[in-house]
């Protein structure tokens, strides 16, 4: 980004926290990935586009029927979906564990809410991959981070291809992925590995990278969390978190994905349950906030696609203004679908009644209505939305999946530090502690370690997840031996690994990860990762290799 444009648009940002209303809103504007009607010759029939015709539905809806498109709640079963499908007109569901079954009986249950409903539903589901994976069938991908490590925009577009194409052949048509937050603040409680890294360029790349292999497998994706969730010790969940970032260090780190998300045709931005003072003096969370949603989304980074709430059962957006209150302030402040509303027929009626009263106006409430139905249109999901109950077992883990799977779980090991050249292992005796070790002591006897117990031992390797500054005491434990500290979880435990001869990091503490891992340590496999976040006394963009 030039340094021009930075200046301008921080300056832009000052302005509207200065007090100036937020902007934009409709259809027209730069950087909506809506499509148009393509070009022609002076005088010669213009075709028209694929959604031409939406508007015109729209003005036949009634109230009930726009609101109702508003609205993705979940569902605790297939009578209890039916039943918001029918009632309140719903415009998608959310499926999470308690609601997928097997990919035979998921796609069977996609198909028949599908014919229950006018209008095709947006099924989506939140299938980050990593710590946030709620379809316990689909290929199993290390996560955001581990991506990160690899900086291959390829890895990161194949890993969300394969995953799109899973959840698509059991009847899902929408990820709420991938995470564009940069992380930056190592105590984060809640983004984490969930995020690509700290270096806003390398989550700019990856997250146009996923994008594109979620819409490549016909499935819609969601950027989150704006305006940025990556610099908090507050779990959203919980409480309210407050960022202090002003517009200019927001422009420089926070925006970057974002934009690179809109310029990648994103379909939807998920917004954040959080604070930022110096983007919106209102101390509103910015799902509610009309100078963050509609000033900075839309009206500079000249968003015009579907703007979605996080889940409005979250502590975060809930403490202030309530369940009935929520939802309407949302809509006012440039949200268009509301996701998991804890009460569903108390908002609806609340959003009905503010329509009917003026207070969310028709032309608001038709923008997000027209820009839902645009999604669908583009996805597809007028031409048809069925899925093949008889193939949906085949079509998910297949060895071709897997086989992805494991290349971008080698490319993300990371070689921190080896003194003395410890690693790889082979040739030498090999204890095994720390969480899931017997799954590596396995994985290590298969690549030809010899593994024994600790009195027998050349070398220690100790497994870590998120153990912190329990890191160091852990390896004084044991004993004068030379250590090899391997990070499952969040690389920042390698912080606290100094005693540590050799430290390496992957990100996951997955099947897929670990035996990356043993392949690592044998020496079957070459580490080629780089750090994605500063961790280990190393900068971020840190790798090294054996010799």
């Amino acid at each position: 980004m030039r340094a021009s444009r930075s200046l301008a648009l921080a300056a832009a940002v000052s302005a509207l926290v200065a007090g100036a209303a937020g902007c934009g809103g409709g259809e027209s504007g730069k950087g909506g990935r809506t499509p148009s009607a393509g070009s022609a010759a002076p005088g010669a029939p213009r075709t028209p586009a694929p959604d031409a015709w939406i508007p015109g539905r729209v003005a036949k809806m009634s109230v009930a029927e726009k609101v109702g498109q508003l609205f993705v709640p979940t569902f605790s079963s297939r009578a209890d979906a039916l039943t918001k499908i029918r009632k309140y007109r719903v415009g998608g569901l959310i499926y999470f564990p308690g609601n997928i079954g097997t990919p035979a009986r998921t796609a069977a249950q996609s198909n028949a809410l599908q014919k229950a409903s006018k209008i095709p539903l947006l099924l989506g589901v939140d299938e980050e991959q990593g710590i946030v994976s709620r379809t316990p069938f689909v290929t199993t991908f290390p996560g955001n981070m581990a991506l990160g490590a690899t900086r291959s925009q390829a890895d990161a577009r194949a890993a969300a291809r394969v995953t799109g194409a899973e959840l698509r052949a059991v009847g899902i048509n929408l990820d709420y992925a991938p995470d564009a937050d940069v992380n930056v603040n190592p105590r984060n409680p809640v983004i984490g590995l969930r995020s690509f890294g700290s270096d806003p360029a390398l989550a700019s790349t990856l997250v146009r990278g996923a994008i594109g292999g979620f819409q490549e497998a016909g499935v819609a994706a969601a950027a989150k969390h704006f305006p940025g969730h990556g610099d908090t010790a507050t779990d959203s969940h919980t409480g309210l978190p407050v960022i202090q970032h002003s517009p200019r260090t927001w422009e420089r780190l926070d925006a970057p994905p974002f934009e690179a998300a809109i310029a990648g045709g994103v379909d939807l931005i998920m917004t954040a349950h959080i604070v930022v003072p110096k983007l919106d003096r209102s101390g509103d969370p910015s799902t509610l906030s009309k100078t963050v949603l509609t000033g900075l989304l839309r009206g500079k980074l000249g968003y015009q696609g579907v703007v979605t709430t996080d889940s409005l059962e979250m502590a975060g957006v809930r403490e202030k203004y309530g369940d009935a209150g929520v939802p309407v302030r949302a809509i006012n402040a440039g949200a268009d679908q509301l996701l998991m509303p804890p009460d569903l027929p108390r908002a609806y009626d609340a959003v009905v009644k503010a329509v009917r009263t003026g207070k969310i106006t028709q032309r608001r409430l038709d923008e997000s209505v027209t820009r839902i139905l645009k999604l669908k249109q583009r996805r597809g999901l007028f031409q048809g939305t069925s899925a093949d109950p008889a193939k949906a077992a085949a079509a998910v883990g297949t060895p071709a999946n897997k086989a992805v799977a494991r290349g971008v779980a080698e490319h993300s090991v990371t070689l921190v530090r080896n003194d003395g050249g410890l690693l790889p292992l082979k040739g030498r005796k090999v204890a095994v502690s720390g969480p899931d070790s017997g799954r590596l002591q396995a994985a290590l006897r298969r690549q030809g370690v010899a593994v024994t117990a600790p009195g027998s031992a050349d070398v220690m390797v100790l497994t870590t997840v998120n153990a912190g500054a329990a890191t160091a005491s852990r390896i004084r434990a044991l004993g004068s031996k030379p250590v090899v500290v391997a990070a499952l979880g969040r690389p920042y435990d390698l912080d606290s690994a100094g005693g540590a001869k050799a430290a390496l990091a992957t990100y996951s503490s997955s099947r897929v990860s670990v035996e990356a891992l043993a392949r690592v340590l044998s020496g079957a496999v070459k580490p080629t990762g780089r750090l994605p976040v500063p961790a280990g006394g190393k900068p971020a963009g840190h790798g090294m290799a054996y010799r």
